[in-house]
């Protein structure tokens, strides 16, 4: 389909956009794709087999994506009000009580933190970082820490660390703000979800779950505000194929129109650096509405043949053995675990890594988990083909040796 008809068929099927059914697509724009930035700019595009990782550029865009981002860039708009009309729209989706767009999921845990700490006072929200007269604990599992919490402590806070109900017990205080819980980190701590939300109940301490990576299933959009946790966040550059530079954030009323207040366009918040466009407001919410209503047994049937195309190809080859697995959380699509004896195979997995970069086409695949001869195939990332490519280039990297 043309880049026209989905640009038509988007605006005939979001009545949000109507006012722009009389503009006509710019046809220079249109070509666009015609023009090959990358080698302009001397930059090698990859297979991506590493799985939507910030690192390689998360997800591709699906085209109706790309239509709304084309459709909302003719026009000019109050920013605050397409902030609240996408955020309400969301929130009906979704069956929540408000939900926002923000500049990734990193940013959503800053700007939900700094709600939290808050509230719609605009004395406090001025003042962040500073937490002079405020509440100033995070409590988190020790299992739960993690790169991105970097988020959460921008507002100022220090995070506490937890190992147990009754650690959790003894840690709360007056100073207690908030309950952080790393979503993908359930099956490594030792409070699981449900029992954190309901302490979280019990000490009136809202509780906020990072569950960035974690769709699909398409339930869990929902599943854990349900649970109980006051706010979630999502990236939208995953699973959800929205654009790479945002995130969903979701839950309760209150606390969404605090974080609104810390995110642009208010200037004087800590949210002011985490912009989002009006283009990336569109793109996600039609990325949203695409994942509800898309067909996601076939897209685990694809997911499958393309790990069953890398199996298959490598099976033959002696001292290379593969695994089909399953994240046990987040990204929890059909992965291809590779290992490799290395008295039959003499390669480290370094060096197999570098000569799929090194090739043409660039391959990524992503390393095991403190194994050295392991390496690992993300399947939700390959484009039609590109299995058959990775399976060739690997057969040739293992036999040659």
């Amino acid at each position: 389909m043309t880049q026209r008809r989905i640009f038509l068929r988007l605006l005939t099927s979001l009545p949000w956009l109507a006012p722009f059914a009389g503009l006509a697509m710019n046809e220079k724009a249109a070509t666009a794709s015609e023009r090959d930035f990358l080698r302009e700019l001397g930059v090698e595009p990859i297979i991506n087999a590493g799985g939507m990782q910030t690192m390689f550029t998360g997800t591709l865009m699906l085209p109706e994506v790309v239509a709304a981002i084309e459709a909302m860039s003719h026009q000019f708009v109050r920013l605050n009000e397409l902030h609240d009309a996408v955020g309400k729209r969301i929130a009906a989706l979704l069956g929540c009580e408000a939900a926002m767009v923000t500049s990734g999921a990193a940013a959503a845990l800053t700007i939900g933190t700094a709600a939290v700490l808050t509230g719609t006072d605009k004395a406090r929200i001025q003042r962040l970082p500073d937490l002079t007269g405020m509440k100033s604990e995070v409590i988190i599992q020790k299992a739960h820490r993690f790169v991105y919490d970097h988020a959460v402590r921008t507002c100022g806070v220090r995070l506490i660390e937890v190992e147990t109900a009754d650690d959790l017990r003894r840690a709360v205080n007056e100073r207690t703000a908030m309950m952080l819980f790393l979503n993908k980190s359930d099956h490594l701590g030792r409070i699981k979800r449900e029992e954190f939300v309901a302490l979280g109940k019990q000490f009136n301490v809202p509780t906020f779950n990072d569950a960035a990576a974690d769709l699909p299933p398409a339930g869990n959009l929902t599943k854990y505000l349900k649970l109980g946790f006051d706010l979630v966040t999502f990236s939208g550059g995953k699973g959800l194929r929205g654009p790479q530079s945002t995130g969903l954030l979701v839950g309760r009323k209150d606390m969404i129109a605090a974080a609104r207040m810390h995110a642009p366009p208010n200037g004087d918040a800590i949210g002011r650096p985490m912009k989002v466009n009006k283009e990336e407001m569109a793109g996600l919410l039609v990325a949203l509405e695409n994942y509800l209503k898309r067909d996601h047994r076939k897209d685990w049937d694809e997911w499958e043949g393309a790990i069953r195309v890398i199996a298959d190809a490598l099976k033959p080859i002696k001292g290379v053995t593969t695994e089909r697995f399953l994240p046990p959380i987040a990204n929890e699509v059909p992965h291809l675990r590779i290992r490799w004896d290395q008295k039959l195979v003499k390669l480290s997995a370094s060096e197999v890594t570098r000569r799929l970069r090194e090739g043409r086409p660039s391959i990524e695949l992503s390393p095991g988990d403190d194994e050295p001869l392991t390496l690992e195939v993300s399947s939700w990332t390959l484009q039609p083909g590109e299995a058959e490519i990775v399976a060739r280039r690997l057969r040739e990297i293992f036999i040659g040796g």
